[in-house]
């Protein structure tokens, strides 16, 4: 039995840009090379900060930051999280957050394998 169950899992991580370098040399770490990365921005438990221009204040409540998704099947998805949150951690609100979701199939562009030989 593969390490996920014979399953395909997606980990999708939200973590801080300056934190990138981090997440993907502990993704390598523990055999997760592949990765697919998007700069995004959103909120969540970390607060709005409150600036000045040209007179005017305004409010930023939409942060900065960088969603990773990653496809696995044969490293444990568990392996693949603590990594993530391992090499992403500071401590402070606006960390991030990572999610694991099943996948119901893939398939391989190139050559055209299903399922876990897509992977």
């Amino acid at each position: 039995m593969s390490a996920n169950d014979g399953e395909i899992k997606m980990v999708m991580a939200v973590i801080r840009p300056d934190k990138l370098a981090d997440v993907k040399r502990g993704l390598a770490e523990v055999g997760a090379p592949s990765l697919t990365v998007t700069n995004v921005s959103g909120r969540g438990s970390q607060p709005a900060k409150k600036g000045q221009w040209r007179g005017e204040e305004y409010t930023v409540d939409l942060h900065q930051k960088v969603k990773i998704e990653c496809f696995i099947a044969d490293i444990p998805a568990e392996d693949v999280v603590e990594a993530i949150r391992d090499a992403a951690h500071t401590g402070e609100p606006g960390d991030g957050k990572v999610f694991v979701m099943p996948v119901d199939s893939a398939v391989q562009v190139r050559t055209g394998k299903n399922g876990l030989d897509a992977v």
